[in-house]
């Protein structure tokens, strides 16, 4: 586990409240109109102390109650409707002019806040789906999901290029904590996918508790991006066939993988200690690949700086000990064990300038 920055200040982030912004409008005009309301009943039961220039008898009604509310609100004032007593003018100056002035706010300065947010808001989505491509899509994000994020993270990948797939509105907080962009939906719909940006995806990884939602979401996601590379969760080993056949082309058996780890850490400890070292990135030992280097091209795996333990040539995996990878060729991948932090006596090859062998 990376170890914690004592000098970052340790704060708590609620999820952030997303209402519509109709909604948000709705609730200040029935604040506004409540306003109007008080003010004008109000101006009614003190009728007596106003004064009606248009109005030879000087009686206010509720009708001219309303009508006085609407223009002293609005700032408009035409002066035909006034208070003539003392009493009212003091009304006018400590509680109408401060109704006044907060009607205002609210009506214009809220009101252009909502607006200014939501459009905001839309053209930064629109943004993001234009410029979304090439990225990665996680389809479920509970402790799997999680964990594969921030794997890729561990090994350099943009979280900016991440987008989380999940029903769960809970879910929405964590991933947005993470820094992560959330499509909220089932990923079984195309539309939600869609949303997502899976036709523009390079790998689509599918972490959902179900096989059958993800057998389910391995058919929908092959079929609107046939060149995505797309890696399910499996929580039975005979289910994992199901998915390949749908597309699939990794399948990680959980429960199998959870259940050789615990023989082996019954059976060895320390096997099964080394094992879990394997699996956890940012310290100890991990497994990774790289490119071949051209200074290691005709060597045998064997006697590479890295501990080789697979070639991969020509898109297939060949142990390190197979007499087809004795000597290692242009275009080869190698599958190393090696520590998850440089160090001065193991230096991570073709990270300083090195040319590789590809190229």
């Amino acid at each position: 586990m990376p170890e914690t920055d004592p000098s970052v200040t340790t704060r708590v982030d609620l999820p952030e409240r997303v209402r519509s912004p109709w909604v948000q409008l709705l609730q200040r005009f029935s604040l506004a109109a409540g306003l109007i309301l008080f003010m004008t009943l109000l101006v009614y039961f003190d009728g007596d102390a106003y004064a009606d220039n248009n109005d030879p008898t000087g009686e206010i009604t509720l009708l001219d109650a309303f009508y006085y509310t609407t223009v002293s609100l609005s700032t408009t004032g035409y002066g035909d409707i006034a208070p003539v007593e003392p009493h009212a003018r003091a009304i006018n100056a400590l509680v109408i002019t401060p109704l006044r002035v907060a009607f205002l706010i609210l009506l214009i300065g809220t009101t252009l806040e909502v607006l200014t947010t939501h459009t905001r808001e839309l053209l930064r989505v629109n943004r993001w789906r234009k410029r979304m491509s090439g990225h990665i899509v996680i389809v479920g994000y509970g402790t799997k999901g999680r964990s594969a994020v921030e794997t890729l993270v561990s090994n350099g990948q943009d979280r900016e290029k991440i987008v989380v797939v999940d029903p769960s509105s809970s879910v929405m907080g964590d991933a947005h904590a993470d820094g992560l962009a959330v499509v909220r939906g089932d990923a079984t719909r195309r539309d939600v996918l869609h949303r997502a940006g899976v036709p523009n995806a390079d790998q689509v990884i599918i972490t959902t508790n179900r096989d059958d939602t993800n057998v389910l979401t391995t058919l929908t996601v092959r079929q609107l991006n046939p060149g995505a590379w797309i890696v399910a969760a499996a929580r039975e080993q005979e289910n994992a066939p199901l998915m390949k056949q749908s597309g699939a082309n990794s399948v990680v058996t959980s429960s199998e993988a959870v259940g050789h780890l615990l023989g082996l850490s019954s059976v060895s400890p320390t096997l099964g200690t080394v094992m879990e070292d394997l699996l956890t990135y940012g310290a100890g030992l991990e497994v990774a690949e790289r490119d071949l280097l051209v200074n290691e091209v005709g060597q045998q795996p064997q006697h590479l700086p890295d501990q080789v333990i697979a070639v991969v040539r020509d898109e297939k995996v060949f142990r390190y000990f197979d007499p087809v990878v004795t000597q290692l060729a242009r275009g080869d991948r190698l599958i190393v064990v090696r520590p998850a932090q440089e160090l001065p006596w193991a230096p991570r090859p073709g990270t300083h300038g090195e040319d590789l062998a590809a190229e």
